[in-house]
């Protein structure tokens, strides 16, 4: 099984902070695929879900024909792509990975499904941004693999049905709710991952650390999994960084105090709140009342861009109970004043 990923990643992280550096793209590109999981028995967590593909992935085998379309929804982190890598590992195919935003024109996904083998997957990330005329070509490939193209112009327009060989599309999406009805309706299997347990990140870092050679603790370990925000890719990526602080600042193995420590100095708390989540949060709270607030409002002030914001921040500030989401706005729940040390609803001006 060989992995085909487009040139996409450097251009969207580009457009994201333009001080963006090629080499450090790479590296972020091959520590993830230094510890991906290849099969059923190392990917950790998603029980159930393992559980329902591995019973898929075997009826396939007998009935010797591909895998029938997947869709993957949740928050981002999760393993999805991951997922995606190691149901080709286990159908024996390729898979080809590309996202929704690089696929601009129709020659775009045109070349990509005419490129494809069968049983090959096709892996499409952020699925729910594909553009309509993108969509609109995957249905008749989807549904009944043929690709509808029109050539000529006015009178001397023609119809080609050019046919696929049979292949598995994979789509994940951080909103499953943006996603039209004729394109969900047409993956047969749709499954949501969910945020990871303590335990089950507790595992993800002593297997990373194990990979990367680093001498780490089940306590240490346990520590880092409390601050991770249920997300296994950013348990893997404070790995690293406690493990830089290890190295400089003791004798190189990560232990609850080692961790505890580092993680103070990089400012993440011990239910894995950043600057950022703190932040909004006490926005809400001194400027707003508590809310309700419009994102956008959020967004110009705290300087953060509002996808951002609803990707990356909301998921796990919905999860733990700190933010609620309303017709009118966002608002903090009181445990997010019980956490941030606020004794009332009232706004807390000295704090901010």
């Amino acid at each position: 099984m060989s992995i085909i990923s487009d040139d996409n990643d450097f251009l969207r992280q580009v457009k994201k902070n333009p001080n963006t550096k090629p080499e450090k793209i790479e590296f972020d590109k091959n520590f993830e695929n230094s510890i991906r999981p290849k099969t059923f028995e190392t990917y950790i967590g998603q029980t159930s879900l393992k559980e329902t593909l591995k019973i898929s992935i075997a009826a396939a085998k007998k009935r010797e024909q591909p895998l029938d379309h997947l869709l993957f929804y949740g928050p981002p982190g999760l393993g999805k792509t991951t997922l995606a890598g190691v149901i080709a590992e286990q159908m024996g195919v390729d898979i080809k990975i590309t996202s929704a935003p690089s696929l601009e024109r129709p020659r775009d996904i045109i070349g990509i499904l005419m490129s494809l083998k069968g049983g090959e997957i096709l892996f499409i990330d952020e699925i729910h941004r594909l553009n309509k005329v993108a969509e609109e070509i995957l249905y008749p490939a989807m549904e009944d693999f043929v690709l509808d193209m029109t050539t000529g112009k006015s009178q001397t327009v023609k119809t080609m049905r050019i046919p696929l060989p049979k292949f598995t599309l994979i789509g994940a999406t951080t909103k499953a709710g943006e996603l039209s009805g004729p394109l969900r309706d047409r993956f047969g299997i749709m499954h949501r991952l969910e945020f990871y347990t303590q335990e089950e990140l507790s595992e993800v870092i002593q297997r990373t650390a194990g990979i990367l050679n680093i001498d780490i603790d089940k306590d240490g370990a346990y520590a880092i999994a409390k601050r991770s925000r249920g997300t296994p890719r950013i348990a893997n990526r404070l790995v690293k960084r406690v493990s830089d602080f290890a190295l400089v600042k003791h004798d190189g193995k990560i232990t609850r105090k080692v961790a505890d420590e580092s993680l103070d100095i990089l400012k993440i708390d011990e239910l894995g709140l950043d600057t950022t989540d703190r932040m909004l949060l006490k926005l809400i709270i001194e400027k707003y009342d508590g809310g309700p607030v419009g994102i956008e409002t959020i967004a110009a002030a705290i300087g953060e861009d509002a996808r951002t914001i609803e990707d990356v921040c909301e998921p796990f500030l919905l999860q733990a109970g700190f933010l609620q989401r309303t017709p009118r706005g966002r608002k903090v729940s009181p445990e997010a004043y019980r956490h941030l040390g606020y004794k009332c609803a009232a706004a807390q001006r000295s704090l901010f």
